[in-house]
């Protein structure tokens, strides 16, 4: 007999094969994810069991932080690389940054190249207490020196959850919006798998990553997702062969 109650589907299930991962932190001891190199083998090893054949990483550049170079970042990248293939493991593994939206980063982009996850494209986020002043002057400045905006995990800013339309404003200011896979299994709690569901519904997400740092976010892939409309997830989730 046709049953209403459909069991949702574990969210490992949903991660096709050749799946890109766009944004993750798995380069050791540079950020708060992996911390050594057999973190940064197990975590990866996981990744590619759930469909992932190609990463592209991406650890922080926060100011006083998480102080990282892009020559730090690609020195650490090349090392990695050279390990994982003597471990059998030959996939395509890039490495980009998630920029934090500061003064910092204005410096950055205006005095030199970003590290970006493909062409111009460029992963940035916020704080999670509050966006920064001048979020909209550095998102038209960003876009004048010919970046787009891949904006990390904006479920995740909870300054945002009782004004929903923010979300269309950064939208409308050149956003493009990337969800972290988590958040439909409520990793983050449920006020944030709630709005991911929102904005999913409302096709505006483009991009997805799965932000692993640790073994709890693995872990977290053999959940079932809440969302009830699958087919947003999907084709956000189809979408990443763009970083082929």
């Amino acid at each position: 007999m046709f049953s209403l109650f459909k069991s949702k589907p574990i969210l490992k299930d949903l991660i096709p094969d050749h799946h890109i991962d766009m944004h993750s932190h798995l380069l050791p001891g540079i950020d708060d994810g992996a911390k050594t190199f057999e973190d940064t083998l197990r975590l990866t090893r996981k990744l590619m069991d759930f469909g992932v054949a190609s990463f592209i990483t991406t650890p922080h550049i926060i100011q006083h932080v998480w102080d990282n170079t892009h020559e730090q970042i690609n020195a650490n990248k090349e090392i990695t690389v050279a390990a994982l293939e003597k471990q059998g493991i030959a996939v395509p593994f890039r490495a980009a940054a998630e920029y934090l939206m500061d003064d910092q980063f204005v410096r950055l982009f205006e005095s030199g190249e970003l590290l970006t996850l493909k062409d111009n494209y460029v992963l940035v986020e916020m704080s999670y207490i509050n966006a920064p002043i001048q979020l909209y002057s550095i998102l038209f400045d960003l876009q004048v020196a010919g970046y787009i905006p891949v904006l990390a995990h904006p479920e995740r800013y909870l300054f945002y959850h009782n004004n929903f339309s923010e979300f269309l404003k950064l939208k409308r200011a050149g956003c493009v919006f990337q969800l972290n896979l988590l958040s439909v299994v409520g990793y983050y709690g449920p006020g944030i798998a709630k709005i991911a569901e929102q904005l999913l519904q409302k096709g505006m997400y483009t991009y997805v990553g799965s932000d692993v740092h640790h073994d709890k976010h693995i872990a977290a892939f053999e959940q079932k997702v809440t969302i009830k409309d699958l087919v947003p997830l999907q084709e956000a989730i189809a979408n990443n062969q763009f970083f082929k």
